[in-house]
C-alpha cells in the first residue's frame, strides 16, 4: 500500500479515450513518466472481468512508479485489485464502511461538489482528501454545479486535509485553482486526449512550481 504526499497532478482515466487494455496502460504509463502523482481508474461499464483485469494491471504499473492507484466508486474492486484506495461520490456508500473494508492505510477521497460543509464532514470522518468542482465547464460531467474559486480559498483556511480541484481543468486555467488553494488538480481530457501525454503531464506538474 503506497502512502504518498497528496499533491500535484491527479490523472483520471477515461474508457472512451483509452478503450482497450494496451492503450489504457500506455496512456497511464506516459502520464506517470511525466510526473502524475496519483491515478484514478474510472470505468462505469458493467464488464466486471475487464474492470478487474485493468485495475490489477494499473495497480502493478502505478506501484512500479511509486504512485498510488485509486478506484472510482468501487470499494470491492479496490480491494480485489490491490489498489491503494478509493474515491467516493456522495452516493457511493459511507466513508466509514469503506475505511472498515479497506483498512487504515488505504487512501480514501470524497467528492464534495461545491459544498464546504460536506468537506468538513468528510475530513472529520477520516477522509484522506476532499475534491471540489466543477470549476470550469466539464465534458465528463456537463451538469455539474459550478463551484467558485473562492470555495478553494475558504476550504484552505478551514481544512487540514489535501484539496483536489476538478472539472474542466486545462493548461489555460489550472493555475487559477492552484493559486486559490488546491493541492491537486484532477485532469482527464486535457491530459489523456493529448498526442503527447507525457509532455502534457510534465507541463501540468510545472504549474505547481510556477
Amino acid at each position: 500500500m503506497i502512502k504518498t504526499t497528496l499533491s500535484g497532478l491527479y490523472a483520471i482515466t477515461d474508457a472512451g479515450l483509452m478503450p482497450d487494455d494496451q492503450q489504457l496502460l500506455d496512456s497511464v504509463a506516459a502520464a506517470l513518466r511525466g510526473g502524475a502523482r496519483i491515478v484514478q481508474y474510472r470505468d462505469k461499464s458493467d464488464d466486471a472481468s475487464k474492470r478487474l483485469r485493468q485495475a490489477q494491471a494499473l495497480a502493478q504499473l502505478c506501484r512500479a512508479h511509486l504512485a498510488p492507484l485509486l478506484i472510482n466508486d468501487d470499494v470491492e474492486l479496490a480491494l480485489a485489485s490491490g489498489a491503494d484506495g478509493v474515491h467516493l461520490g456522495q452516493t457511493d456508500g459511507s466513508l466509514a464502511a469503506a475505511r472498515e473494508r479497506l483498512g487504515a492505510k488505504a487512501i480514501i477521497g470524497i467528492t464534495c461538489h461545491d459544498q464546504l460543509d460536506l468537506a468538513l464532514a468528510a475530513e472529520q470522518g477520516g477522509a484522506d482528501y476532499v475534491a471540489f468542482g466543477a470549476f470550469f465547464p466539464s465534458s465528463t460531467k456537463p451538469d455539474a454545479i459550478p463551484a467558485p474559486l473562492s470555495l478553494l480559498q475558504d476550504a484552505r483556511s478551514r481544512l487540514h486535509c489535501p484539496i483536489v480541484a476538478i472539472g474542466g481543468l486545462s493548461m489555460d486555467n489550472a493555475s487559477q485553482v492552484i493559486q486559490a488553494g488546491a493541492d491537486m488538480i484532477a485532469v482527464i481530457h486535457a491530459l489523456f486526449a493529448q498526442d503527447d501525454i507525457e509532455a502534457r503531464a510534465r507541463a501540468f506538474g510545472q504549474l505547481f512550481s510556477a
